[in-house]
């Protein structure tokens, strides 16, 4: 059983195939300037023929859905359902903050949370517990004097494209930064592998027709 996945959420063009729950192939570049439309299609048919297959032997596709870049979350969806529509195939979403922590849970943190850039002093966040529990649900958040200060001086990984300007206005607002590590990373396809082979297994599907990015905020 092989699974597309498609993550564009961010500056990260990432494409994996998965077959049984295992990475088998995958072609992902982070461009400054948003490349996606030139290079996802290429990217879909480098991974594809290094995992030797066609799109006729995908049984699925799964997309990071977001939240994320408009135009890049655009993209990887239009992509995705073409997919879909012309192999008539399921359609698998998976929350991109998810994807960006999933590597990290049953690590040595008490609590993973992942950082996404939304410009000025937001950031696209939520928060996770080791065994990748969510204990606050994903959210548009301003920093500001108060954030994230029930975890202060817990051990806590920062995650994401966002880590930068978080560090320094947790530093501002005197956060014991002494337990808290920061990774500046992008989400990638390949760390969407075992879920969504998972939610093919149970048949967790979304509706190809009227399924829409997870925007968060109005994209108009």
């Amino acid at each position: 059983m092989n699974i597309l996945h498609l993550e564009t959420s961010s500056k990260n063009c990432s494409v994996t195939i998965g077959t049984e729950g295992e990475i088998n192939s995958y072609c992902e570049e982070v461009s400054q300037d948003f490349k996606h439309s030139e290079n996802l299609h290429l990217f879909i048919e480098w991974a594809l023929e290094g995992a030797e297959l066609t799109l006729s032997d995908i049984h699925a596709v799964a997309v990071g859905k977001g939240p994320g870049s408009y135009t890049g979350l655009r993209i990887g969806l239009a992509a995705a359902k073409g997919f879909c529509f012309g192999n008539d195939i399921p359609l698998i979403s998976v929350n991109s903050l998810y994807i960006l922590a999933s590597p990290y849970f049953n690590a040595e943190y008490d609590f993973i949370i992942p950082v996404m850039d939304a410009r000025r002093m937001e950031v696209y966040t939520s928060v996770f517990d080791k065994k990748g529990k969510p204990l606050v649900e994903t959210h548009a958040h301003v920093l500001h004097e108060k954030s994230f200060e029930d975890l202060n001086n817990k051990k806590i990984l920062f995650v994401g494209d966002a880590v930068e300007k978080t560090e320094i206005f947790l530093k501002e607002i005197s956060f014991d930064l002494e337990n808290a590590s920061f990774i500046h990373a992008y989400p990638q396809s390949k760390n969407m592998v075992n879920l969504s082979y998972k939610k093919f297994q149970e048949g967790i599907f979304e509706d190809v027709a009227y399924f829409d990015p997870f925007y968060l905020k109005d994209w108009k």
